[in-house]
């Protein structure tokens, strides 16, 4: 019999690509805040409503909820939906489970490298590195905390710092894409800053591999070994595309005057050690970032060819 997984976030492109990797391995639950389909459960963070039928039966939680972080410029009010969708919706979920006498054999929460302070320094930050002093530093310390409160109800704890996830079918490398598509493409700031990054099917396979590894648990870096910066990623996707990429920078301060303090995601950024999690016995499917984008131009002329088609867009 499958073990059951309870996934949050379930239109986000990790719980789309997990489910869909490991739909003969776990069977999976999703919670939402419309159900459209039979494994669907709804829930409301805002009222405090989870529909409980959710929780029979489950033995690991996949928590993956949050509002996009680049999605909006970053008001007082918009910070706090991104904390609150994060940090209120996992003790929301720890408040039923707790009230349905539920045990878990194992809690997964997201969190981010971000951990580690939004800035570019030539240190190389490891797990056991103290936690930075700006917005996104605080909200993974919230996140995390928020997750070890479930050592209640679980026999272990396994939060992931996730680097940007690339994934040819949305999220950043899309974006990053467009202008260079148009031959407009162009670092931002310097383009000097470090890039910690994870291809999409690396991230969900180290989710399966701390699942099936019993004695995993705590914090593990989720990049890839390559430590690269933002020019290399840059030049690397135009090689991809068959694109030049000449164009000037375009100056810091002007990208820090049209997105305020949101800016910090795309000018900084350090360098993420990904040695715990080779060294738990992990191994990266696509560890370069030319690796990576082979593959995702591969896999997108394969989506669009059975697009053309009018096939499901299922890669494997």
């Amino acid at each position: 019999m499958k073990e059951t997984v309870l996934i949050t976030g379930a239109n986000g492109l990790v719980a789309q690509r997990f489910a869909e990797k490991y739909s003969e391995t776990y069977a999976f639950k999703f919670l939402t805040r419309k159900k459209s389909c039979e494994n669907e459960y709804e829930w409301n963070v805002e009222t405090g409503y989870v529909d409980e039928e959710a929780l029979e039966g489950i033995d690991y939680i996949l928590h993956l909820a949050g509002a996009n972080i680049g999605e909006k410029r970053w008001t007082e009010k918009r910070k706090q939906e991104v904390v609150s969708s994060r940090v209120d919706s996992s003790q929301l979920l720890l408040s039923k489970l707790k009230k349905n006498n539920c045990a878990l054999k194992a809690y997964i929460s997201a969190s981010g490298v971000g951990y580690y302070g939004n800035f570019t320094t030539d240190k190389i930050f490891i797990e056991q590195d103290d936690v930075g002093t700006d917005f996104l530093a605080a909200l993974c310390k919230k996140w995390e905390e928020a997750a070890y409160e479930y050592s209640s109800v679980s026999q272990r704890i396994l939060i992931f710092r996730f680097g940007v996830v690339l994934s040819s079918k949305g999220g950043a490398l899309p974006k990053l894409q467009i202008p260079i598509k148009y031959g407009l493409g162009a670092n931002l700031g310097s383009g000097k800053s470090y890039f910690p990054w994870i291809h999409i099917d690396d991230l969900c396979g180290m989710i399966h591999f701390s699942i099936q590894q019993q004695g995993m648990e705590g914090i593990y870096n989720a990049v890839s070994p390559e430590i690269v910066t933002m020019d290399t990623v840059n030049k690397s996707i135009a090689r991809s595309m068959k694109k030049p990429f000449f164009l000037p920078n375009i100056p810091s301060w002007l990208v820090k005057l049209i997105l305020g303090e949101m800016s910090s995601l795309l000018l900084t950024g350090s360098k993420i050690s990904a040695e715990k999690i080779l060294n738990a016995g992990f191994t990266f499917a696509y560890p370069t970032i030319e690796q990576a984008l082979c593959h995702m131009t591969d896999e997108a002329a394969v989506i669009n060819t059975l697009h053309a088609r009018g096939k499901p867009n299922h890669v494997d």
